[in-house]
């Protein structure tokens, strides 16, 4: 088994990092340049920063604080948030971002994932999929920060974006953001079963046990979390001690 990979989340909106529940609810709480760098030192294995508001509010996202939190860390950092174009990319890798996250606008022309994957690398290309549960076993992809369905199949939807060249799958469960009663296992199952791209699981981690099953029983190769590392609820190293007691390989 490979070793999984532990990620704090920086949402992002007016320069500071926020949280709500259900994407909806959002609370300043720090600065992203001082969560990153503590996030790092503290032995995270990546960090994600989403510029939470760019697709709503149709603009490019904020370069100055991709640049601040890229020199205060040395660990894999993965930025998202109004990536429309093979020029947004590039910009954000300049910045200093290893990864680039994309979601409305890749539902919008699928194209720009091959086109991505084919000039950076797929190792650069991550998919990141809002989904929200609209029936027996079936999730619907959402956009725009959360707030407008597609109409798209989640399964469906993901096993196109690995073809296209998506390197990586970031899982965001709307139905578990923020709520703390685990991560949306059923969901993240079905996906392993589709792809063999890495998946890392995000929306829902309230307690040690919910990084345990989303890596034991989804199979998940990244487990993300937001609000129970802002807030202090778990550190890093506890959680990571805690995974290795239990026989999860990580990265100490």
């Amino acid at each position: 088994m490979l070793k999984k990979r532990i990620i704090p989340c920086l949402d992002v909106r007016n320069g500071q990092v926020v949280k709500g529940v259900q994407f909806e609810g959002i609370k300043e709480i720090a600065s992203p340049v001082a969560l990153g760098k503590k996030y790092s030192e503290e032995g995270a294995d990546e960090l994600v920063f989403y510029d939470i508001t760019a697709s709503k509010e149709d603009r490019q996202i904020f370069e100055d604080f991709v640049k601040e939190v890229a020199r205060e860390i040395n660990i894999p950092f993965c930025v998202g948030g109004g990536i429309k174009s093979i020029e947004d990319f590039s910009t954000v890798l300049k910045c200093g971002a290893d990864k680039v996250s994309i979601n409305s606008a890749a539902v919008k022309n699928p194209e720009l994932i091959k086109e991505a994957s084919e000039k950076f690398g797929a190792q650069c290309v991550v998919l990141s999929v809002d989904c929200k549960k609209v029936g027996e076993s079936k999730w619907e992809v959402f956009v725009r920060g959360g707030s407008e369905g597609t109409g798209l199949d989640v399964l469906e939807w993901i096993e196109k974006g690995v073809e296209l060249g998506a390197g990586e799958i970031v899982v965001n469960s709307i139905d578990s953001d923020g709520m703390k009663h685990g991560y949306d296992l059923e969901l993240l199952s079905a996906i392993r079963s589709r792809v063999s791209v890495p998946i890392i699981a995000s929306g829902g981690a309230g307690c040690l046990e919910d990084f345990y099953d989303a890596a034991a029983v989804s199979d998940v190769d990244g487990i993300l979390a937001a609000s129970v590392f802002h807030y202090g609820e778990i550190s890093i190293k506890e959680l990571k001690s805690y995974l290795v007691e239990r026989g999860i390989p990580m990265r100490l």
